[in-house]
């Protein structure tokens, strides 16, 4: 079960993610966000710090994401992520060309 949070959409659209994001709602995961990036067309901030699993199809749905937002000219920042989830980023080079904070 996952939750997608829009919290504030200026002068970020900031969205806070909870629970898991895997292939069985990772479209709807896109679905929801793409909804709120169409309303605010700014740079994107996800906390997740209550993010508890990720798999790489999400990773994948993170690219989709960054690569619509990056058209736009705006930028897309991970804040919070959990050791176990962040490892799976660096593993798969993502923080080369994602902002990932603490």
């Amino acid at each position: 079960m996952k939750e997608v949070l829009v919290q504030q959409t200026s002068p970020e659209l900031v969205i806070t993610l909870t629970g898991e994001i895997d292939s069985g709602n990772s479209d709807e995961f896109y679905g929801e966000v793409e909804s709120a990036y169409e309303q605010a067309h700014c740079n994107v901030v996800f906390r997740c710090g209550g993010l508890e699993f990720i798999d790489s199809t999400t990773l994948g749905t993170f690219v989709k994401i960054l690569k619509r937002i990056r058209a736009d000219g705006n930028t897309l920042r991970l804040v919070g992520l959990r050791p176990a989830i962040k490892k799976l980023f660096v593993i798969c080079a993502l923080d080369t060309i994602m902002e990932i904070e603490e």
